[in-house]
């Protein structure tokens, strides 16, 4: 499972629930079982109708089919409702011991150790290796990430618009560290794509089916007026001769009269088809309109999204070019350090309500709600290294 889509205690999320109606062209949105959810402590959400539902072991996506699932149980619809889980919010992720800024921070997908030590301001200002150097290393090593990964949205992006179905990504980094995180990206790029793909066929094919079901309809009306123009001539014939017996008095004016109502009753019913005609046209043409703007509005948004992609990754190419300039100074002006302390971190997470501690690296990625502690080991100086390092 992807560490975008864990599940943890204290996990916000937000859950909406939609049925398509055909007959109407749209989607309904069922709101009163939708909204905000927090996850329980003992890993469940309470959804209204359905009740409680474990999340543990389950992605995002899965949690969604789950709801679906147990709403056309609980309410015995045809079809299966649409439903969405959106993650709003994670715990946040604390950090403790030897740093600068001891505390909580907000959980980001992909954020590692090093990267949590540089939100709190990097190891604590005793150890010899300065703070501005970790934090600029961190920083670094965050900007890294963040244009891997506009890269690869970006390449979807440009794939989307084309109409691709295989995505172009750039060529794979040569650190392994950062080929996994490519490949965890790329992963998830592939993913959208092709859930955004799927989307846009269900709604392509919904207005089909309503254009093509608006279009039998339409058949069905213009048989129904054939018969209606036959009744119609017969009673007119019909209707012409008694009204020449009854001028002949062979023939009773009440006759006449019945074949009279008869005549408007036909004729009423044929300008009813014709405007249920017009009708069922009129719904083809908003069918095929919203069939072409939903094509359209992709097109647009894919452009917008593709184009404020760019403009962040040019920042983000600024940014990273500023870092590392500014890291060169500061390794330029460090003067030679006595032996480097050892850092030893370890983490603190939640599993299965027992909270267990291992020992940790810079690049091990993080959970939400996990605990980094960070505890400098002072290497012990022997008098000759403390004069060598003071000479210098």
């Amino acid at each position: 499972m992807a560490a975008e889509d864990v599940l943890v205690p204290q996990t916000k999320l937000r859950i909406t629930v939609v049925q398509w109606m055909p007959m109407k062209g749209v989607y309904e949105q069922w709101s009163a079982l939708g909204g905000d959810f927090v996850v329980s402590d003992d890993g469940t959400i309470s959804v209204p109708v359905v009740g409680a539902i474990p999340v543990e072991g389950r992605d995002s996506k899965q949690l969604a089919d789950e709801i679906s699932n147990r709403l056309q149980q609980a309410m015995g619809t045809v079809d299966i409702p649409n439903t969405t889980v959106e993650i709003m919010e994670y715990p946040p992720i604390y950090v403790v011991g030897d740093v600068n800024t001891p505390g909580s921070h907000g959980y980001r997908p992909g954020m590692s150790v090093l990267k949590a030590i540089a939100m709190s301001g990097g190891q604590s200002r005793s150890q010899v290796q300065p703070s501005d150097e970790i934090k600029l290393v961190g920083d670094l090593r965050s900007i890294e990430s963040d244009i891997l990964r506009a890269r690869a949205r970006i390449a979807r992006l440009e794939a989307e618009m084309d109409g691709a179905t295989e995505i172009r990504f750039p060529q794979m980094p040569l650190d392994p560290q950062d080929q996994a995180l490519a490949e965890e990206v790329q992963a998830h790029e592939r993913m959208i794509m092709q859930t955004r793909a799927n989307e846009l066929e269900r709604q392509t094919k919904s207005l089909n089916e309503l254009r093509e079901l608006l279009h039998a309809e339409i058949g069905v009306l213009e048989q129904k007026i054939v018969a209606s123009d036959q009744a119609i001539a017969a009673a007119e014939r019909e209707l012409k001769g008694v009204t020449t017996l009854v001028e002949k008095g062979i023939a009773i004016a009440s006759r006449q009269s019945d074949l009279e109502r008869a005549l408007t009753s036909h004729r009423a019913d044929r300008l009813d088809q014709v405007t249920a005609i017009m009708r069922a046209r009129q719904g083809v043409a908003e069918a095929t309109r919203s069939l072409d703007g939903l094509h359209d509005r992709r097109k647009t948004e894919i452009a917008s999204e593709l184009q404020q992609q760019r403009a962040s990754l040019e920042q983000m190419l600024l940014k990273r070019e500023t870092s590392q300039k500014l890291l060169l100074e500061l390794l330029a002006k460090k003067g030679p350090a006595l032996d480097e302390p050892q850092v030893s971190m370890t983490i603190v997470r939640l599993e299965n309500g027992q909270s267990v501690e291992f020992e940790a690296e810079e690049s091990t990625p993080l959970m939400p709600g996990d605990v980094v502690k960070v505890k400098l080991n002072k290497p012990k100086l022997d008098s000759a290294s403390l004069t060598h390092s003071v000479s210098q």
